[in-house]
């Protein structure tokens, strides 16, 4: 069973400033609730109950999040603002949250690897909070798609959508043999490829399941592009020695690590999920 999940939260979030000059990109609101946030609902939906950030200097808000503010909560006892809290204190009081620190940003591979005390020996998802995904009323949140798919194949698995093929080169790509609808077998794995050199259109984004054997790749993996430890990497090898699985998910991604992506975002939550609940 999968009951752990990593959050790589290290990142400086550049393309934010300067409203992340002082404050972590993952806390930025989506209409009322930090980004990071709507990452740990997707999983709690899951079944996911045990929760590990690989965070950096300046990110302690993050950790202060998913704790209690006894002063905040004491001043609005009672009053009609207190219900506000609800969605918190539910993932807080539910579930256990453990933090440690990234002190050089070299990688998503890196960055994985260095979450490894708090995954312990058992394959865990991991979710990248830039990635906001959002699914019809009723449907699976995608990491608990992605789950389903695990207990069946006991295996690794990204999840991947299809791009513009100029759109390649911001994404790992993948190319598989289809298995059936959605659902391929990776054959080869592509860190940000020129579109000349794409495999496919079929992009990796931001939710993956991983067994343990991962974190052993990792540690003999060499920096690939920009001098970084990729995911991509060490999941292609574990693609050669064994299975990787490839899943194209129900349901909407929006890159909320882009300024596009991010109003988008807000104006689809507003619209379809904030004032729906009022």
């Amino acid at each position: 069973m999968i009951r752990k999940c990593l959050f790589p939260v290290a990142g400086y979030g550049t393309r934010f400033l300067p409203a992340t000059k002082a404050m972590p990109k993952e806390i930025l609101p989506v209409v009322n609730k930090p980004l990071v946030q709507y990452g740990v609902e997707e999983a709690s939906a899951a079944g996911i109950s045990e929760f590990g950030f690989v965070t950096g200097r300046g990110k302690r808000a993050i950790e202060d999040h998913f704790d209690i503010s006894f002063e905040l909560e004491h001043q609005i006892a009672g009053s009609g603002k207190e219900s506000l809290l609800t969605s918190i204190r539910d993932l807080i009081h539910n579930n256990t949250f453990a933090f440690t620190r990234q002190n050089e940003m070299k990688g998503l591979g890196h960055a994985i690897l260095t979450g490894r005390n708090l995954m312990s020996d058992n394959p865990f998802a991991v979710i990248l909070a830039d990635d906001l995904c959002v699914v019809d009323e009723g449907e699976d949140s995608v990491l608990a798609q992605m789950v389903k798919l695990y207990n069946q194949f006991r295996c690794s698995i990204v999840a991947i959508m299809e791009v513009p093929e100029d759109q390649t080169h911001k994404y790992g790509v993948i190319a598989g043999e289809s298995m059936k609808d959605g659902l391929y077998r990776v054959t080869d794995m592509v860190e940000k490829p020129a579109p000349k050199d794409a495999p496919s259109n079929l992009a990796i984004i931001g939710r993956y399941i991983l067994t343990p054997d991962i974190f052993e790749l990792l540690e003999n993996t060499e920096p690939g592009k920009n001098g970084e430890i990729q995911i991509t990497d060490a999941l292609l090898a574990q693609a050669k020695a064994g299975c990787v699985l490839a899943y194209q998910f129900r349901g909407r991604r929006f890159d909320c690590g882009s300024i596009d992506g991010f109003v988008e975002a807000t104006n689809y939550i507003y619209e379809n999920v904030y004032k729906n609940n009022q």
